[in-house]
């Protein structure tokens, strides 16, 4: 009979973790939160129980950044261990309140406690800038409401550039997506205002947004930041932590640019209201003057004609901006981010073509 190894209590603890760490290295737990509790300011205890069994959870105060107490269903995202007492605990690393009454009670838990530190100020609010021309976008390149976004800005107006951070937008994981995003985007100082949209779901989908640690990135940024998160009747407390709110992604497109089609119309109304200006003074030096009307009169056409040959300019340069007249001369329109491994969208005058960047080369 061979003699079976002996070991030492702290042995015998540290292989039992080994194997846990081999077998679950980062696992995610569903249940109701009981005997939930905070010592000294710092460290979070509870258990995670369901209709016939408990474990022990264990987390740092600085890692809840979304309120949960007892008959809360949450998910957990941690690691079992077996500590050097001998208890087996689950290490936690991210909790998400899960349904629609256990989020709407951490919504207002947390939304308390922000407003107190007056997070949501509107003296705080920062004003869109007046001329955009580089925009961070944070979103899932894959979503809906991403291709609604660059489309209606395709459409109103074009030449802006567009930097986009692909992030998750629901579920563990997303909200420190979405903070990396964010201070990228505050550290490169490029972009004159950033955008994060996402379209419609639950409120399971959208509870991303209410994570405090996020709340806080937005509410301290150095670029302003305007949020379109699912549809008009949501509200999350990155969107009251913004400088800027739209209903929807779509509604987000329209607020920074503008409609080319708008601007020409005014252009024209501007000719027409110069011209009968310009008209009347015209009939009013002929009833006033005599021998110079004649003179008078070439000069105020000329002026006329240098007003009408600035204002065609610009229709020109506006007409030139226009996606499709470059489609229909033969080009392409590419869309996202160029960088090998990416997925890119190229638009033709009758197609839409979606393609893998495969190399990228400078000329």
């Amino acid at each position: 009979m061979s003699e079976k190894p002996v070991f030492t209590v702290s042995q015998f603890v540290d292989i039992c973790n080994q194997t846990l760490d081999l077998s679950f290295s980062e696992i995610i737990l569903k249940g109701e939160v009981s005997s939930f509790k905070i010592n000294q300011g710092k460290w979070v205890f509870f258990d995670l129980k369901d209709e016939e069994s408990s474990i022990n959870c264990f987390m740092s105060l600085y890692q809840m950044r979304m309120p949960i107490e007892d008959g809360m269903t949450v998910m957990l995202r941690g690691t079992p261990k077996l500590t050097k007492w001998g208890k087996f605990s689950f290490t936690i690393r991210e909790v998400m309140p899960i349904g629609e009454g256990n989020l709407k009670k951490s919504f207002e838990l947390l939304k308390a406690k922000l407003e107190k530190e007056g997070i949501f100020d509107s003296s705080k609010k920062r004003p869109m800038p007046a001329n955009i021309k580089r925009i961070g976008v944070i979103s899932s390149t894959g979503a809906a409401g991403y291709a609604d976004f660059i489309k209606i800005i395709d459409e109103r107006w074009g030449g802006l550039k567009i930097d986009v951070a692909h992030v998750q937008v629901q579920g563990l994981g997303a909200a420190e997506q979405i903070v990396h995003a964010l201070k990228y985007f505050n550290e490169h100082g490029e972009v004159d205002i950033i955008a994060i949209i996402r379209g419609g779901g639950s409120a399971d989908d959208l509870a991303v947004f209410n994570d405090e640690l996020l709340v806080r990135e937005i509410a301290a940024s150095k670029i302003p930041v305007i949020t379109g998160i699912g549809h008009e009747v949501d509200e999350s407390l990155s969107d009251l932590a913004a400088d800027l709110r739209g209903s929807t992604p779509s509604n987000v497109a329209q607020m920074l640019t503008r409609d080319k089609k708008t601007e020409v119309t005014k252009i024209n109304e501007n000719i027409m209201r110069v011209s009968n200006i310009l008209q009347d003074k015209i009939r009013q030096a002929e009833d006033s003057i005599n021998d110079s009307i004649k003179e008078l009169r070439q000069k105020i056409i000329l002026e006329i004609d240098a007003i009408n040959s600035k204002l065609e300019s610009s229709i020109k340069i506006l007409e030139a901006l226009n996606p499709e007249k470059v489609l229909r001369q033969g080009y392409a329109i590419l869309s996202g981010k160029v960088s090998p491994g990416n997925v890119v969208k190229i638009t033709t005058e009758k197609q839409e073509i979606k393609a893998e960047i495969k190399d990228v080369k400078s000329r």
